[in-house]
């Protein structure tokens, strides 16, 4: 099956305007900006046919050329990255039999995770998304807790049956729990990771559905899928030691360097 990796990237972020152009300092000492880094990520996954950055903005596409990327440009119309990837594989012709959104904030996603996320979406056929979940520690939740009670949105979280299939996501921490626990201690919170891979048809249809009420409140792109009765598989991936974060504020910028400090990461 042909899998094609869209990177979709906005300038104008209501909450971080300019986010895909911010530069972030590895471990050695070198700075790259969030959407090279994000595109170094996407370029380590196995499997992978095709790698696009999709954007409406000159300043992002004059970036991304200038380190290597192939560049969509899109619309901007497009409301969320899930839009934006619709948009970009009709403009590269369509014919991709799994389309990935890897968003452009999360370049510390590992490889393996977009490749169980594949894999996992082939097994399903009863499926027509697939997100990967990864199980909190305490470090993970009381990181959660503690931006929630200043007022920052951080992480989403995922709650889902037994089979998988997601029932909801939400930037509250769900399900709720009132047991304390320690920082390498399993919770029973999965953070959800922004990482989506799409049948074509399922992300064609998503163009036409307008936003649900509950997709607005949250402001949660794959809502819309939960609205309109399309099952989201909810793949459980693993850390294999590595952190983990999204640039959602400028006060994760810090957060991110000294994770990819502790973790060697150039």
């Amino acid at each position: 099956m042909s899998v094609l990796i869209v990177i979709p990237a906005r300038y104008a972020s209501t909450r971080y305007p300019g986010k895909p152009l911010v530069g972030l300092t590895g471990a050695t000492g070198e700075t790259r900006s969030l959407i090279e880094r994000s595109w170094r990520a996407a370029m380590q996954v196995q499997g992978a046919d095709r790698v696009v950055v999709a954007t409406d903005d000159g300043r992002i596409r004059d970036a991304a050329h200038a380190f290597g990327a192939e560049v969509v440009m899109t619309s901007e119309s497009c409301q969320n990255g899930t839009e934006r990837c619709a948009e970009a594989h009709q403009a590269l012709g369509g014919g991709y039999e799994i389309v990935v959104n890897l968003q452009g904030d999360a370049p510390l996603t590992p490889h393996w995770f977009v490749e169980d996320l594949v894999q996992g979406l082939r097994a399903d056929p009863a499926a027509d998304i697939a997100t990967p979940v990864l199980r909190c520690d305490g470090r993970a939740l009381n990181g959660f807790l503690a931006d929630r009670r200043a007022g920052r949105v951080g992480g989403t979280t995922a709650v889902f049956a037994a089979n998988r299939h997601a029932l909801y996501f939400s930037k509250e921490v769900v399900p709720y729990t009132a047991q304390p626990y320690a920082d390498t201690e399993e919770t029973p919170v999965f953070h959800h990771v922004g990482v989506y891979a799409y049948r074509p048809a399922a992300l064609a249809a998503y163009t036409r559905w307008p936003t649900g009420p509950i997709e607005a409140l949250e402001g949660l792109e794959q809502l819309r899928f939960l609205e309109n009765n399309h099952a989201v598989l909810c793949v459980q991936v693993q850390a294999r030691g590595r952190q983990f974060w999204e640039l959602n504020n400028p006060e994760d910028v810090p957060r991110l360097q000294a994770m990819m400090a502790e973790m060697g990461m150039e």
